[in-house]
């Protein structure tokens, strides 16, 4: 479906981002890679999916809190591989405190990454695909974009600020052909989230299994998490044809988290 289209996803060499990565490759895009991670390990992954979805596939370590680096890797994305038809602003970071114990610091790197930074990407990417009269931009918020917890004020906060963002994007790229919307996961399983899960049974003296289901009683009204892949597969259905008249929305995949 996505051949001859490229497409950059930000923090990609881990969880959601990589699975969106991988899901893009599957249907024939050429991908730019970002992320941090060892570097031996980040090579390996991109050299096995490019091998698996017989793709060009690259990688960028670009600091998204660094506009510069932003620039660079959103130059170096076009130079290699001829453009950028689809960004997925999925970097993040997390921290939890209250509002009286949150860390300035971490605050503004909080914001800098999954906010300003995702300006930054769209802002040069897009006249590559206005160019074009095509383009999709997808930007990972979260339930957290929709509705709040506590102790995540910077992240609610980031993700709030990226919804409004992109319904300005959208109304501003509507008779383009370039559409702009957001995804909003509830809990999903990656490798981070079971490793908190195997940290909180072990904290209350539970099996793995019973702990993940209090985690998910908690928010998530399924009890069941989200998957890499079913994200994946909707960030697919967002590119297709079927898909070009749905712009400005989020899209909650939360297991009913947000119908409450």
């Amino acid at each position: 479906m996505l051949k001859g289209k490229t497409a950059l996803v930000t923090g990609s060499t881990s969880g959601i981002g990589l699975g969106i990565a991988r899901a893009l490759a599957g249907q024939g895009c050429a991908v730019m890679l970002n992320g941090f991670g060892d570097a031996a390990e980040i090579e390996n992954i991109r050299a096995n999916l490019a091998a698996e979805a017989g793709v060009d596939v690259r990688y960028n370590g670009a600091d998204l809190s660094q506009a510069d680096q932003i620039a660079t890797l959103v130059g170096e994305t076009v130079e290699t591989l001829g453009g950028v038809d689809i960004l997925v602003n999925n970097a993040g970071i997390q921290h939890t405190a209250p509002v009286t114990d949150f860390p300035p610091d971490i605050w503004d790197k909080i914001i800098a990454i999954m906010l300003t930074g995702a300006f930054h990407a769209t802002r040069l990417a897009l006249p590559h695909m206005l160019a074009k009269g095509w383009g999709r931009i997808i930007n990972t918020s979260s339930v957290h974009g929709l509705v709040a917890s506590i102790h995540k004020s910077a992240y609610v906060s980031a993700k709030h600020g990226i919804m409004g963002f992109t319904k300005v994007v959208a109304l501003e790229t509507a008779q383009s052909g370039v559409t702009c919307n957001a995804i909003n996961p509830g809990f999903v399983h990656t490798d981070l989230v079971q490793a908190q899960i195997e940290d909180r049974a072990a904290a209350i003296g539970k099996p793995v299994a019973d702990a993940a289901r209090d985690m998910l009683s908690e928010k998530q009204p399924s009890l069941d998490f989200v998957t890499v892949d079913q994200i994946g597969a909707l960030c697919l259905f967002l590119c297709s044809d079927a898909a070009s008249q749905i712009t400005g929305v989020p899209i909650p995949i939360d297991g009913g988290w947000t119908a409450q």
